[in-house]
């Protein structure tokens, strides 16, 4: 038998320690027969130091207690080790406290070797470590190794090594026991650990506080804004959205057209994503999908979402609430408002640190699915239906994978042909007679409508518009339309297209028509230009001027006069002049603001009127309001 562990022990001679690789353990093993050698140095070495335990008489009293109790059970460990001796038998438990200062009774039976114990139940729900009793036989060799260390000393614990030494048996895997003691790490709330040393003391582990803190936090104000502070940090500040919209409710989520789509996170607590048929996500993406607070949304068109997998969402929740409490102890040590030393602070310190990055990693890990609306038209009505795809959380930045996503599926167009306008303005616009159509109107409608294309932003529509004025295969455009007469008509050449509400997009077979008119077409001067040439072959000119009250024989040539200034004024009623003035720059400012090249000035004068006069209060106050909002002029005057 002793044999068999020495064997065992070289074949794991990196796990244990040094001296278990000397043939001399052999004989040690052989002359210990049948209790193991590490039993005795941990009784000579540690037990020995506490007062009143006599070194001989000591040791031989509290084995004859442990052979006698390990005999009745009819126990067939191949050695007595320290994973050996009975903690649950109240005579070795008692012999094991007897020496030792008040308050280890409900740690063995609570932590240790007791009936319902963590380890007991770490044992009876695995079978990979009830099969060897892994638990109970490691927390037995820890408190073996660490219950005679005081808080004074400069080095505390026994090391892993030797736990496995006083634990593992041939036959057994050395793994099974290191697996069970991370297992022990994170359950016990009065083992220590630091580096690669384990013990137990009377005094709880800061586990138990972070525990009871966990317990105190709050779903709603505590950890749904910390998930929201983090799932923001993820995505960083360079993408194609118009706002990346955080657990956002509908009425705060915009209903624009903006300088791109918007991404909506859902909240984690009511609407992650699985793949069963009834799906939260999509409950709750619809709500928003379809309205804006009690509003109907008009640009659903604009909306991406992206979800929390069902499966790793609650661990993520967990996640934040066990980083919360580490950051409140933290801030109570910081604070004076909590006396540790310095180990503890250390391990605080460590904990927090351990469980913030576990938390960033685990953001990117739930926050997988991205799900967007779509329509097809089947017998000419619209069906939505959602589709769903998981972005890579190992990709180096989320935002930038979740764009490479949207444009793998044509969820989101960053780039489009000339061909597929055409293909749009043909489906749905050129038919039943009309050959043109808004050029404004077909870009607002692809913001509106989940049957259309999904462009990333109007830059992509100018573009193709662009592109398809080069050729004559596509369409035409006109920057308005006055009596029949399309004005800045363009087909087959370059351009620079406005969006406004004049601006038209024509169909190709109406925009050659046209082109074919303007060909045709002789204008006054043309014919004169044409029969008034000389016999040298240069052209003469003839002037013509009339001026008013004047008979001429001869028809003046008419010029168009380029209108280069406008000028207009309007009475404001005082009391709703606010209401008034913001129609007025919708309705007429904003009609020269939208051009290039136009410079707007506005003016603004009021002029009031007392019979009875105007106040000291009054003026003085009127006067500070004029000077912080700059007015040019503003005095008062006698009448």
């Amino acid at each position: 038998m002793c044999q068999q562990f020495a064997d065992m022990y070289k074949q794991n001679g990196i796990k244990l320690p040094t001296e278990t690789q000397d043939h001399k353990y052999l004989s040690r093993l052989q002359r210990s027969y049948p209790i193991h050698p590490e039993v005795f140095d941990r009784l000579y070495e540690d037990w020995s130091t506490l007062d009143k335990f006599q070194r001989t008489r000591g040791v031989l009293q509290y084995m004859a207690i442990v052979i006698h109790r390990l005999w009745n059970s009819e126990n067939r460990d191949a050695l007595i080790m320290p994973g050996s001796i009975p903690l649950d038998d109240s005579n070795v438990r008692n012999k094991s406290i007897h020496y030792l200062p008040q308050g280890w009774e409900p740690i063995i039976d609570n932590e240790i070797d007791g009936a319902r114990s963590e380890p007991a139940d770490i044992d009876g729900t695995d079978t990979r470590f009830g099969s060897v009793q892994a638990a109970r036989r490691t927390a037995r060799t820890i408190f073996m190794g660490s219950a005679p260390s005081t808080s004074n000393q400069m080095i505390r614990g026994i090391r892993i090594n030797h736990v496995l030494l006083g634990s593992v048996q041939p036959g057994q895997s050395v793994a099974v026991f290191e697996d069970v003691l991370k297992r022990l790490r994170d359950r016990l709330h009065y083992l220590y650990a630091e580096n690669d040393r384990l013990w137990f003391d009377t005094k709880p582990n800061l586990r138990r506080e972070m525990e009871s803190r966990k317990q105190k936090l709050s779903e709603t104000n505590d950890v749904q804004p910390l998930l929201k502070d983090y799932v923001k940090r993820v995505f960083g500040s360079n993408h194609s959205f118009a706002g990346i919209h955080i657990f956002t409710p509908s009425i705060d989520v915009p209903d624009d057209y903006g300088i791109g789509p918007r991404l909506v996170v859902l909240p984690i607590n009511q609407a992650s994503y699985s793949k069963d048929a009834n799906n939260q996500a999509f409950t709750a993406a619809e709500k928003i999908l379809r309205f804006r607070g009690d509003q109907p949304r008009q640009k659903q068109n604009r909306l991406i979402f992206l979800a929390a997998d069902y499966d790793v969402a609650n661990r993520l929740r967990d996640n934040a609430r066990t980083f919360l409490a580490w950051q409140s102890i933290i801030s109570d040590i910081n604070n004076e408002k909590l006396n540790l030393d310095l180990f503890q602070v250390k391990e605080a310190k460590r904990y927090k640190e351990a469980t913030e990055k576990s938390l960033l990693q685990m953001v990117r890990e739930t926050y997988k699915w991205l799900i967007c609306p779509v329509e097809h038209i089947i017998k000419d009505k619209p069906e939505m239906v959602w589709e769903a795809v998981a972005v890579s959380s190992t990709a180096q930045s989320l935002i930038q994978e979740i764009e490479h996503r949207l444009k793998e599926e044509e969820w989101l167009i960053f780039e489009w042909s000339p061909i597929h306008l055409m293909n749009l303005l043909q489906r749905w616009y050129f038919k039943d007679g009309i050959t043109e159509v808004s050029a404004l109107k077909a870009w607002q409608d692809c913001c509106h409508y989940l049957y259309l294309p999904r462009l990333v932003r109007d830059d992509v529509y100018k573009n193709a518009i662009n592109l398809g004025l080069h050729s004559q295969d596509f369409f035409g455009f006109a920057s308005g339309k006055v009596d029949e007469k399309y004005l800045g008509f363009i087909f087959g050449g370059s351009a620079s297209v406005i969006l406004d509400e004049s601006s038209l997009l024509i169909s190709r077979d109406q925009a050659v028509a046209y082109q074919e008119s303007l060909m045709t077409e002789r204008t006054p001067i043309d014919d004169t230009e044409n029969k008034d040439i000389s016999s040298s072959g240069r052209k003469t000119t003839a002037t013509v001027s009339t001026h008013e009250g004047e008979n001429s024989s001869v028809n003046p040539i008419t010029k168009s006069v380029v209108k280069k200034q406008f000028y207009g004024t309007v009475n404001l009623d005082p009391i709703k002049a606010k209401m008034d003035f913001a129609n007025i720059v919708d309705e007429v400012v904003q009609q020269f603001t939208a051009k290039l090249g136009v410079e707007v000035r506005i003016s603004v004068e009021i002029q009031a009127n007392s019979s009875t006069g105007f106040d000291e209060a009054l003026q003085r106050s009127v006067k500070e309001n004029c000077h912080v909002l700059k007015f040019g002029n503003s005095e008062f005057e006698e009448n």
